[in-house]
């Protein structure tokens, strides 16, 4: 995906090898912005276990984990995953981040995508489900675009430096 005139962003599968790389990108990532469930260098887990993490994810028929990359840098990661109970393995949820540098450049909406036509393909889901901070507006209009509907929300679910946060739930249906 051409995103500048000299940048372009391919969407990749993760690979066991990325995981120092993801962890890195998460923590920087987990600075950036307090729309994530993290902040700066709260991605706690080690290289072993996002390796674990990796490789059962591609594994699974059902959930993936990709990266945005450019000029070899990780700038945007998604994640869509099922859960293996056979009562609710018929819904997933979805998680997205792009490095502040590469806001408002559609990488987001690129992964976002790329994770619904992977899961309207699989065969099993119906439901992608996630939750995203209720004044993240940019975000929130983004994945109404995309078709996903409030369903619900979380009073209180976020709490940064003593404030509370609201969570809104949020569904597409396939």
């Amino acid at each position: 995906m051409r995103i500048k005139d000299d940048l372009y962003v391919d969407i990749q599968l993760a690979r066991e090898q990325d995981a120092p790389f993801i962890i890195e990108y998460l923590n920087q990532v987990g600075g950036e912005s307090d729309n994530l469930l993290f902040g700066k260098g709260e991605f706690s887990l080690s290289v072993e276990q996002e390796t674990a993490w990796i490789r059962t994810i591609n594994r699974s028929l059902t959930s993936r984990v990709v990266l945005a990359v450019a000029h070899d840098e990780i700038v945007g990661i998604g994640s869509f995953v099922s859960n293996v109970k056979p009562r609710i393995a018929h819904h997933g949820e979805l998680a997205v981040s792009v490095k502040q540098a590469y806001w408002n450049h559609g990488i987001g909406r690129k992964i976002i995508k790329y994770l619904i036509q992977f899961a309207q393909a699989n065969g099993v889901t119906e439901i992608i489900h996630l939750g995203v901070r209720a004044d993240n507006v940019r975000a929130i209009r983004l994945y109404q675009d995309l078709g996903f509907e409030e369903v619900g929300r979380f009073p209180g679910f976020f709490k940064i430096d003593g404030q509370y946060y609201d969570e809104i739930l949020m569904n597409l249906y396939l």
